[in-house]
């Protein structure tokens, strides 16, 4: 009976380790069945200006991407400041120039943001346009700026030539009449 015991007891072990082994492997199917995918080697930007969606490698600057999309705008589309992440019901997250873009995944979105935006084009004058980067996105680009030339700075360049003319004037008269002035001084001599 002893020996039946034994048998009985090693043949539970063996059914009791394989269940589990079974188990194991069910779950570890399940796990990769249910698995999410993996992200996408690239980031969808959704361009409200443009009506279009642009992709960008993984590990883009928000800036390069910025002026790439602002180089794409159509005369008079209002300009790309820069780009959010969003979700309905949650707070958007802002990536500055210099930061990557992330795909923050379960209904986040990447999209951009523009002048009108913030309230009209009017106010746009107080933010500072996010500088063109190279290629490779190491640096800045050098672009040539037009600056406005104001009613103010030609007036100031006007004093400044009238300013120079009376100058030169009495310059003029003071060595015109440095020789009468010698002779005056000498006379007292």
């Amino acid at each position: 009976m002893a020996h039946i015991g034994l048998v009985l007891k090693t043949r539970a072990e063996n059914l009791l380790s394989l269940w589990i082994h079974i188990m194991a492997e069910q779950q570890e199917e399940d796990s990769k069945v249910n698995s999410p995918p993996p992200p996408p080697p690239f980031l969808e930007v959704i361009c409200k200006s443009l009506g279009k969606t642009s992709r960008f490698a993984a590990g883009t600057k928000a800036g390069f991407a910025v002026s790439l999309i602002n180089r794409k705008l159509d005369v008079g589309a209002p300009f790309v400041l820069h780009i959010e992440a969003v979700k309905d019901g949650e707070e958007p997250i802002s990536f500055g120039p210099d930061a990557v873009l992330v795909d923050y995944g379960n209904d986040w979105k990447l999209q951009t943001f523009t002048v009108l935006d913030y309230g009209g084009v009017r106010q746009a004058e107080h933010f500072q346009r996010i500088p063109k980067q190279s290629s490779d996105g190491s640096r800045p680009a050098k672009t040539a700026t037009n600056p406005g030339i104001s009613f103010l700075y030609m007036a100031k360049i006007l004093v400044a030539f009238v300013l120079l003319f009376v100058l030169g004037a009495s310059f003029t008269l003071a060595l015109e009449n440095l020789p009468r002035l010698i002779l005056f001084i000498n006379s007292f001599m």
